[in-house]
């Protein structure tokens, strides 16, 4: 990672690759994370002059992509592809009723609320499908893990670990199947090769649609900030 001095410094994540034939800068329109894309045979030194030839470039960018506000009462968010009204409410624990999520509380930590509400139902609901298609394939997982990643849906690991991001639960349920199914998939064959495929299509058949769901309409559950 670089650091930009100014007011304020800038953090820069790094990301070497061969296909890259050129430096080049990128804010993401979802968080404002700088990336900068340098091929493997760039010194630090000229990365470094890149990013102070391009830096009212890069401040002006970071100023116009601000990403919203944490949701709050009164915002609506996709709740297994539902829309569900966020509102103040009584009691401990979140509570959905209806299209209503009720969130006690401080409504200033309503985010937080939202955001634990939502990774326990991720929890409960990928742990099933993810167990109903490992006894269908045959195999077993070792643990199941939940994150915030941007890079991926979902990973499966030779020793057998699945993870997921939880914000799957707020796409439509058939989304979610597909990825759990998509995981399990990798603990017959560790590959995408058509093998794979066929284990995948054993343990849902119809999953080109939740999949091409997942490439065109997934993008937009990042956009959702819950302040943690």
């Amino acid at each position: 990672m670089l650091l930009l001095p100014g007011p304020p410094p800038v953090s820069v994540q790094l990301r070497r690759s061969a296909q890259s034939r050129r430096l080049s800068l990128r804010v993401s329109r979802l968080d404002g994370r700088v990336t900068l894309s340098m091929p493997p045979h760039v010194r630090m030194t000229e990365a470094m002059a890149f990013l102070r030839a391009q830096e009212d470039w890069l401040r002006q960018a970071l100023a116009t992509s601000a990403g919203p506000a944490p949701v709050g009462p009164g915002d609506t968010i996709p709740v297994e592809g539902q829309p569900v009204r966020l509102e103040s409410g009584p009691g401990r624990l979140p509570r959905l009723e209806g299209d209503r999520l009720l969130l006690p509380g401080d409504p200033a930590r309503a985010a937080i609320r939202a955001a634990a509400f939502l990774k326990a139902r991720a929890r409960d609901r990928l742990a099933e499908a993810s167990d109903r298609h490992a006894e269908q394939a045959g195999r077993r997982y070792s643990r199941l893990t939940l994150r915030d990643t941007r890079s991926r849906w979902g990973s499966c690991t030779a020793d057998g670990a699945l993870m997921y991001n939880w914000r799957l639960v707020m796409a439509p349920p058939e989304v979610l199947d597909y990825v759990a199914a998509h995981e399990v998939a990798h603990l017959v064959e560790m590959n995408h090769s058509a093998a794979f495929w066929a284990v995948v299509k054993r343990l849902m058949p119809d999953y080109a649609a939740p999949r091409r769901w997942l490439k065109t309409e997934g993008h937009a559950l990042h956009a959702y900030r819950f302040g943690d």
